[in-house]
């Protein structure tokens, strides 16, 4: 792949099957934790992320944990590998491209650590 194929980009890893919202967001420190060890280090962090919640299906009986990133795909794929260990068997995860819109806080981020203003 290309380093033009492989530039940073806003993918979502949507961590799947929460009966409630607040058992998504539950699983966000510990995701925090495996992103970010050390919350007090120096900007920027070596992956950009945010989170949100979603419906998961049709029914609205479930609820997803989405881990929005601004990374390459292969730092994307290594992210949603750590995810999917610490989120076990038992959680369906899964990896799409995201839209930039949806995630601007994110994007800014991104250009302030960049310095890309």
């Amino acid at each position: 792949m290309s380093r033009a194929e492989d530039r940073p980009r806003v993918y979502e890893i949507r961590i799947a099957g929460h009966p409630s919202t607040e058992a998504a967001l539950a699983l966000q420190d510990p995701i925090k934790r495996l992103l970010c060890p050390d919350p007090d280090h120096a900007p920027p962090c070596e992956v950009p992320w945010s989170f949100t919640v979603a419906d998961d299906g049709p029914d609205d009986d479930s609820t997803a944990l989405v881990l929005g990133v601004l990374a390459s795909k292969e730092q994307t794929t290594q992210v949603a590998a750590r995810v999917r260990a610490l989120a076990g068997e038992a959680r369906a995860v899964g990896v799409s491209e995201g839209d930039a819109g949806e995630w601007e806080e994110l994007v800014e981020q991104y250009r302030f650590e960049k310095g890309l203003r």
